[in-house]
């Protein structure tokens, strides 16, 4: 699972759409980080992260993975936003919660790496 969760971060990078919603249950829960709250079923989380695309270039990349006994998979990444004229908005450590159904994404979470 690992790998694919990988490739998932590959696929967003490169803003293949296609690619990294074929990862998704079709009910995937997805946290809005612009507006808060949830975003929820693959059509909206794919909406979402299309007009986000059209304002903001964020990049994300794994540094470790590691499933947890409940079979969650934790991803402490590194995240670099941008605007669209290149400049620098944030940069932090995040870390992501996978919570995976049948070998797909049902839901992501975000949580402090300090916890």
């Amino acid at each position: 699972m690992q790998q694919s969760i990988a490739e998932l971060y590959d696929a967003f990078n490169a803003r293949d759409i296609h690619r990294v919603t074929a990862q998704f249950a079709a009910d995937v829960d997805w946290p809005d980080a612009w507006a808060g709250g949830r975003v929820v079923g693959m059509t909206a989380v794919r909406e979402y992260w299309l007009r986000q695309w059209e304002v903001i270039d964020p990049h994300v990349h794994p540094r470790l993975m590691r499933e947890l006994p409940d079979g969650r998979v934790e991803v402490l990444v590194d995240q670099v936003i941008r605007d669209r004229s290149g400049d620098l908005l944030s940069e932090a450590v995040v870390l992501h919660v996978y919570t995976l159904d049948r070998g797909l994404i049902a839901r992501m979470d975000v949580a402090d790496p300090e916890l």
